[in-house]
């Protein structure tokens, strides 16, 4: 039996789920494949490159401001050490929809009519993106009923949280074998750590991941230690986010992972989809019969907190999933 093992959404059985399960209680991972999304990842794998590639000044013409989780950044702290990656967040939801409420009124696109853009033949980088974006939405939705069943989970207590108005983040990851951030804006604030990518968990249900053939991308399994988390060929791998976990009262696992560093030369490019529910939404365990082990909270008690840990220096240690436990 693969440690991680993989979903067909179009081959469902029973047994596929039960693997699912049990890896998602041990290291919280599994793979998925028969969504029907080749076609688009492969156009988002297209614009993604050209994007990373292109001047820096047009990446920077959408760096991330400081009222803002949104564009460009390249100075990313994880447990407060700075990942050795480039990044572009984005959502694909009107810029006045009230789920984007508390992100900041930032237009991080790049300007359309910008000769940089036409240079780097990125006219179609925000159509390519919300299109992935809503496909994600709906892939993410159908998983989490299905993780819901396995689980004895009600899943109408859930669903509905995220309803039209999700606040889920989608994101553009580059990983180069360099510091992508010049070394005219190093401090002692943004010092590079030792990992691509440092351990953590997401505050997410779920996240969805499409990654490249580069590697490198790891889970923390209660059996086995750290174990790979393999690329395969137009596979999303899914991970268990803090919100699981707490939905299904320390079942599963919110998956601990990390990125190594790439080899000399190589870059790793990888696209996650943040699964969030609505602002205002309340998380609370729905699975059945069972006392809650952890108190009811709001979702931005826990995510705001994540955010501000993630884009900014903080003296004080990252706010956990553990932190909402009843005592």
């Amino acid at each position: 039996m693969k440690l991680v093992p993989a979903l067909d959404l179009q081959n469902l059985d029973q047994q596929s789920l039960l693997e699912v399960d049990r890896a998602c209680v041990d290291h919280g991972f599994f793979t998925l494949v028969g969504h029907g999304l080749n076609d688009l990842i492969d156009q988002v794998d297209e614009q993604a490159r050209r994007f990373f590639s292109a001047p820096r000044s047009l990446k920077t013409s959408v760096l991330r401001p400081e009222d803002s989780h949104l564009g460009y950044f390249d100075r990313e702290l994880t447990k407060h050490r700075r990942d050795q990656k480039e990044v572009f967040d984005y959502h694909g939801m009107p810029l006045d929809d009230p789920s984007i409420e508390g992100l900041g009124n930032f237009n991080f696109w790049p300007d359309s009519h910008s000769d940089d853009l036409k240079a780097a033949s990125l006219q179609e980088f925000q159509s390519t993106l919300v299109e992935y974006y809503e496909a994600n939405s709906k892939l993410a939705l159908k998983v989490l009923e299905l993780l819901c069943g396995v689980m004895n989970g009600d899943a109408q207590k859930i669903l509905p949280l995220f309803d039209t108005h999700h606040a889920s983040l989608a994101r553009l990851n580059h990983y180069p074998s360099y510091d992508p951030l010049p070394e005219a804006e190093w401090n002692d604030k943004n010092t590079l750590g030792d990992m691509a990518l440092h351990q953590h968990t997401d505050p997410t249900s779920i996240t969805l991941l499409y990654q490249d053939g580069s590697g490198g991308l790891q889970t923390e399994s209660d059996q086995h230690g750290w174990i790979d988390v393999p690329p395969e060929p137009y596979s999303f791998v899914v991970n268990v986010g803090d919100l699981l976990q707490a939905f299904s009262n320390d079942r599963y696992k919110a998956a601990n992972h990390r990125v190594l560093h790439v080899a000399p030369g190589v870059s790793r490019y990888s696209y996650p989809f943040f699964h969030f529910p609505r602002p205002g939404s309340t998380i609370e365990s729905v699975v059945r019969d069972e006392a809650p082990v952890y108190r009811a909270f709001d979702v931005f008690e826990l995510l705001g907190a994540r955010m501000e840990d993630n884009y900014s220096y903080q003296e004080s240690v990252d706010t956990q999933l553990s932190n909402f436990k009843i005592r």
